[in-house]
């Protein structure tokens, strides 16, 4: 029982520093200013979101995603501007809208650096009207 005990402990132990180390070798890019866009409203001609995009980004690519900000940031409004009101206000639509983006960041950054470059795309901040 002993031994047991102290064999958990130790695997805890290992596996605890072992993701302390891995959460370590990330940074967060996020776009400045947040992004301000359109999208296609129903009762209204247009509504507009406000959000705060963050790219979890291996420390060592950081420079490199940075430098590929701008395209990273036209790619993102337009994939808003062209949602739907009910899409951009609901969670489930936000959910996949965010999804999207990441796949369109990777997938751009694989086209320019042969590497999707990011671990994931985050939404820290939604206001839209």
């Amino acid at each position: 029982m002993f031994k047991t005990l102290i064999l958990c402990s130790f695997l805890l132990t290992l596996c605890t520093s072992v993701s302390r180390a891995n959460a370590s070798d990330y940074a967060y890019y996020g776009f400045e200013p947040d992004i301000v866009t359109n999208y296609v409203a129903v009762k209204k001609k247009m509504g507009y979101v406000r959000l705060t995009v963050e790219l979890m980004v291996a420390g060592d690519d950081l420079s490199i995603v940075e430098h590929h900000a701008p395209l990273l940031r036209d790619a993102i409004i337009n994939i808003i501007g062209q949602q739907s009101e009910a899409k951009v206000k609901s969670i489930k639509g936000r959910a996949e809208i965010l999804l999207q983006c990441e796949e369109q960041v990777k997938e751009l950054l694989i086209k320019e650096t042969g590497k999707p470059l990011i671990k994931k795309l985050l939404f820290t901040q939604w206001l839209d009207n």
